[in-house]
């Protein structure tokens, strides 16, 4: 019954150093006290009178090196190496999956010194009082059993890895059996830097081809992300070879391999396909949106660039003068204003990762759902720092507890946690919350303070400027007559938002396009939109209040 299992368990010594690894320095730092050095000299930990860890527990979202990691200690220190996945313990006999464990530590404590490494360990591991079957209690009893009589203190060593240490039984987490935690992160521009490095140092590379720069624009990436890019980018290479390729020869001629080099536009190309997986669930997007797309609202703009842009451009400035980046910004106005397009710019001049929520989207019936939400928020916008959050229609997310007449009390509960969040932002760095209702009485005062959305910035209705900006940005596109009289149409739509201005503008498109589809000789490029056309869409739309029929037709 186990003879297949033990034949399964890769038990080899693996050939991986320390050098294989990128952008985890720190990390290996600590893993080679814990593990390597009980490992090479146990006599210092006899002469302190301390025993040498156990286990090591390595959590961090997937691609971040985990396995690689331990493999190194393994390969550093010539121990064997036994791996194993946690879905491959359980059996489906009675016993059959703590009698596998027994046997795997049998092996270890034989081929000593020697690492365990147990990959997914939330797998067997998972909370008793959470589990329903026998099955993952007794595992989970008898994984503590054998940690607990480990002899070999130094020689055998448990490595386990997993993607949820808080899915965790807390008795595995306790000192004496996973003595040590270390959280293998998103690596940041120096350690995606080291990782290119690392993939691409076998491969013919331009040397127009700049790895700082794709390090610098690769947000978000683990290292088997950036693995995934150096790949992609070689296939682009190779892609433009093919035609000159007989695949029916045995050997391709040395003058055709001489061709293969893999340039910067193969990279630019690759990074349009590939995405960082630990975002791949979440909508992250850099958004197309610029500056020039936002009409009017100069002096908003220049509140913004001093809060948003300045702390990530001119960051030395803000550490000489001990002043912190603000957290979070609230933009509050009519509805139709461009506070949603406000955050997209931002986003885009600061080069950062866009997650947009709608306050409604987090809300759940079912208790600590809504908690969980936001706490996911969070951690995504962490992984893909530089990041903004942008919380729409955050009165109804974060109503004033007070005001709240919910029996549930849900939005009490997610106000608290999104409290939690942004005081918790210190140690963090490039990540920004912007919020946007039309109700600002009804958000709670606690978030109001300074400290957490630091600038609670009014975006006005245009006023003529503004108005005639967006006109043009509006139809900078579209086919107008020759007559058009911005002057006039800016006259015409005092008190109209950025929204109902474009909603004009699409109108009286359609005006024009139906006098060309009741008139069928003409050409499509006869279509033009008149000053007519504009005054008409204008009566049709009343600033502040669109009535649901007129909404629907042109």
């Amino acid at each position: 019954k186990l003879g297949s299992m033990t034949k399964a368990i890769d038990n080899s010594i693996p050939r991986i150093t320390y050098d294989d690894l990128g952008g985890l320095r720190n990390e290996v730092q600590k893993i080679r006290e814990m593990v390597e050095l009980p490992m090479r000299h146990p006599e210092l930990f006899e002469k302190l009178g301390v025993e040498a860890p156990k286990g090591v527990l390595l959590y961090g979202p997937p691609g971040t090196g985990k396995t690689l990691l331990a493999k190194a200690v393994a390969g550093e220190t010539n121990s064997h190496f036994i791996s194993i996945s946690g879905p491959e313990i359980m059996g489906k006999f009675y016993g059959e999956s703590e009698e596998r464990l027994r046997d795997i530590f049998k092996q270890a404590e034989e081929n000593a010194p020697s690492i365990i490494f147990i990959d997914e360990i939330d797998s067997i591991a998972p909370k008793r009082e959470e589990v329903t079957g026998e099955v993952e209690k007794r595992v989970v009893s008898q994984l503590l059993t054998l940690m607990d009589g480990m002899k070999s203190r130094g020689k055998v060593v448990v490595i386990a890895a997993t993607n949820r240490p808080d899915s965790l039984d807390p008795a595995i987490r306790r000192p004496g059996r996973f003595d040590r935690e270390i959280e293998i992160g998103i690596p940041d521009e120096q350690g995606r830097k080291e990782i290119l490095d690392i993939h691409t140092r076998g491969m013919p590379i331009d040397a127009k081809v700049d790895l700082d720069k794709i390090a610098k624009v690769t947000h978000g990436f683990v290292g088997a992300d950036l693995e995934i890019l150096a790949k992609e980018a070689a296939m682009r290479s190779l892609r433009k070879i093919l035609p000159d390729l007989d695949l029916e020869e045995e050997k391709i001629p040395n003058e055709i391999l001489q061709k293969i080099i893999i340039t910067d536009e193969d990279f630019k190309e690759a990074l349009k396909e590939v995405r960082p997986s630990a975002l791949r669930e979440v909508l992250v997007q850099v958004p197309n949106v610029t500056w020039e797309d936002v009409g009017g609202l100069e002096p908003l703009k220049e509140e913004l660039y001093e809060a948003v842009e300045w702390p990530l451009k001119h960051k030395e400035a803000f550490e000489h003068t001990d002043v912190k980046a603000p957290k979070g910004v609230l933009l509050y106005g009519p509805p139709g204003t461009g506070k949603t397009l406000i955050a997209k710019a931002l986003a885009h001049t600061t080069e950062s990762n866009f997650i947009s929520i709608k306050g409604p989207e987090l809300l759940s019936k079912w208790v600590g759902e809504s908690e969980k939400g936001v706490r996911e928020v969070f951690r995504k916008a962490r992984q893909a720092a530089p990041c903004i959050i942008f919380l729409d229609e955050i009165d109804a997310l974060v109503p004033s507890r007070s005001s709240s007449s919910s029996d549930s009390h849900v939005t009490d509960r997610v106000v608290s946690q999104l409290l939690t969040e942004i005081d918790g932002l210190e140690e963090l760095h490039g990540v920004l919350i912007i919020g946007a209702t039309n109700r600002v009485d009804l958000v709670d005062n606690a978030l109001l303070r300074p400290g957490r959305f630091d600038r609670i910035l009014e975006v006005p209705l245009p006023d003529a400027k503004g108005r005639e900006h967006i006109f043009k940005i509006h139809t900078k596109k579209k086919p107008l007559a020759d007559s058009i009289d911005f002057v006039r149409l800016v006259e015409l739509t005092d008190g109209f938002s950025g929204a109902e201005i474009e909603g004009v503008c699409n109108r009286a498109a359609m005006s024009a396009i139906r006098r060309y589809v009741n008139n069928k000789e003409k050409s499509v490029k006869s279509i033009k939109i008149t000053q007519e056309d504009f005054e008409n869409a204008i009566e049709k739309i009343q600033p502040g209040k669109v009535k649901p029929r007129q909404a629907l037709t042109p």
